[in-house]
């Protein structure tokens, strides 16, 4: 800015033309609390403004309510430095070596951490803020580095480095700066000393005491003990690489939080109803399950198709009449959870109750049966689950019944297709506007339900074969094939599906989906996680990851219309078309 006493023409020339400026992410930074009251030093907005973002100061507070609308309204969070956190709060007693602590911050930085982290926000912490996302995330800090190898807290005036650091390779962080060593400034006493699950150590001065950690789940968060901003006062840009990384994290995060704002977001299957004897809290965070209120919000989620899943048993009456009462008892329990989160949640059997449920702030359940064994040999009972809102059933599950053959059949069962009581149950699902769901399923059942299904089939969490060979996956002949007929694959997450080399992870998924694209066409393919029934890698470990997933294709040129495909208007059309008839 010039200096310049005529304000009322720099107020003109910002309004020369319209929109006058382009939307910025915002930057929340947590603010310190001193005898002046909330206070931030100059380098932190500074530097987020010369990084392209509008920065917010966050005052400290322990309202849960106010913590959770200022994270509404911020984009990234920036955890600044300060004084020593309370060791109490991390369970132990001070030590003698122990600094000043601020006991307006704690609470609050710590609440706010695990709640961005819970939401996915992308954060960087720095210096106290580097120790502070390890003490949320249970990693522990040292109150007093143990003999020091060198000097951590330098007198040379604060925006000149006064040590070097070395960085991972294989580390986001050595994305950012690239060059080896990075000369730092140093201002602690306090560091790092376990990064926890979450974090790992990516950062160490040549003594070894932690100067950087990021995320484990491949997540937008980085923890730095140095101080990046006090370089920009002086005019020095090396440190600016990190605050563009943040900026750019913040633009994909809010451009994915306002696709999911407007479009609907549906997953098409997940196994909650397995724990429903572990008496699970639905409406609370409960962290037995991947998929409760809690992570549907967080995740941008709005729909999911909860199924009574059923083992294989045996194929007797008595098996039958089980099978029968266990998934009555399951689809009862969930309307049920359903009813009694009356305002914030519902059932929805059509695609026209998902959308108005979204247009009223709630988010749905749609109910599906995970195995035609709940049907025993008795048909009749297609038009009993019918009744109850039934959108879907997959036809089989590990193990042959009496309608088709699965991919995986037991212990001397052989590999089999429809049988003949199973085209007749095909049939009467077509009737009723049932979705006949073929995965689990063996190939031979796949073509012959093709062939004897008068509307499309789906495949409500299965993956792609030519990536990850397991037989529960789909081949490019099979995608090919369920397109041609109008059908759709849903992707899914369960780590045996996404990867037969190594441990999967959200990268993996991205892939499946793209492969599936490709073969088939953007029309025929969608999301159904598997979650609660052994689905999740990380970076898409719960519901309330689904916003990642969003994030990453985005950054693989899907577009906003591909996306609303995909996360459901696919599957949605096929459902819609079914039950016309």
């Amino acid at each position: 800015m010039t200096d310049t006493f005529d304000w009322k023409s720099i107020y003109d020339g910002a309004h020369s033309t319209f929109p006058a400026s382009k939307p910025q992410p915002v930057i929340g930074i947590t603010g310190n609390f001193g005898d002046k009251g909330c206070e931030l030093a100059e380098g932190y907005y500074r530097s987020v403004i010369e990084a392209g973002a509008t920065p917010v100061v966050l005052p400290p507070t322990d309202d849960l309510d106010t913590l959770c609308s200022m994270l509404d309204s911020v984009d990234a969070l920036i955890l600044s430095g300060g004084g020593d956190i309370n060791p109490l709060y991390l369970g132990e007693e001070p030590i003698p070596a122990l600094h000043g602590i601020n006991p307006r911050r704690d609470l609050c930085e710590l609440m706010l951490t695990r709640l961005a982290f819970d939401r996915q926000i992308p954060m960087l912490g720095i210096c106290r803020g580097c120790q502070v996302l390890a003490a949320a995330l249970d990693g522990s800090v040292w109150q007093d580095i143990p003999s020091p190898g060198i000097k951590h807290s330098q007198d040379l005036e604060r925006s000149y480095a006064s040590h070097f650091v070395s960085i991972a390779e294989d580390s986001v962080l050595h994305n950012i700066f690239g060059a080896q060593p990075l000369a730092v400034n140093s201002f602690h006493h306090q560091a790092v000393r376990e990064a926890g699950p979450h974090l790992r150590i990516v950062a160490t001065a040549p003594d070894g005491v932690c100067e950087a950690v990021e995320s484990t789940e491949m997540k937008s968060i980085i923890g730095v003990q140095w101080h990046p901003e006090c370089f920009c006062l002086r005019g020095d840009t090396s440190m600016q690489p990190l605050f563009r990384w943040l900026v750019g994290e913040a633009k994909s995060y809010r451009q994915a939080r306002r696709l999911h704002g407007h479009i609907l977001t549906l997953d098409s299957h997940c196994d909650t109803p397995m724990f429903f004897d572990q008496d699970i809290h639905f409406e609370r965070r409960d962290p037995r399950i991947l998929m409760d209120l809690h992570k549907m919000h967080e995740g941008g989620l709005d729909a999911c198709i909860m199924v009574a899943y059923l083992p294989q048993g045996e194929l007797t009456p008595e098996g039958y009449a089980h099978a029968k009462e266990y998934a009555d008892d399951r689809l009862t329990r969930v309307r049920k959870l359903a009813s009694d989160n009356a305002d914030a949640l519902a059932i929805a059997c059509t695609p026209a109750d998902l959308y108005r449920l979204k247009g009223e702030g709630r988010h749905a359940i749609m109910l599906g049966i995970e195995n035609g064994y709940a049907i025993g040999r008795d048909i009749s009972l297609l038009d009993h689950f019918a009744t109850q809102g039934v959108v879907y059933i997959t036809l089989c599950h590990n193990g042959n019944n009496d309608i088709c053959g699965s991919a995986r059949p037991r212990e001397g069962e052989q590999l089999m297709g429809i049988t003949p009581f199973g085209a007749e149950v095909i049939g009467r699902m077509n009737q009723l506007g049932i979705m006949v769901d073929l995965s689990h399923a063996s190939e031979r059942s796949f073509y012959d339900a093709l062939d004897i299904s008068s509307q499309p089939i789906v495949c409500s969490h299965s993956s792609s074969r030519a990536l990850c060979n397991h037989p529960r996956n789909l081949t490019d002949d099979q995608l090919r094939a369920l397109a041609r007929q109008g059908g759709v694959a849903q992707a899914t997450f369960y780590n045996g599906f996404l990867s037969n080399t190594s441990e999967a992870t959200i990268l993996d998924a991205v892939a499946h989906i793209r492969h599936m694209v490709d073969v088939a066409g953007i029309e025929h393919v969608g999301i159904g996680s598997d979650f609660d029934g052994d689905g999740g890698v990380p970076g898409l470990a719960s519901a309330s990851e689904m916003i990642n997933l969003t994030r990453r294709l985005l950054s693989k040129q899907f577009s906003e219309a591909d996306l609303k495909l995909l996360w459901g208007a696919n599957f949605l059309r096929v459902m819609q078309q079914i039950q016309k008839v």
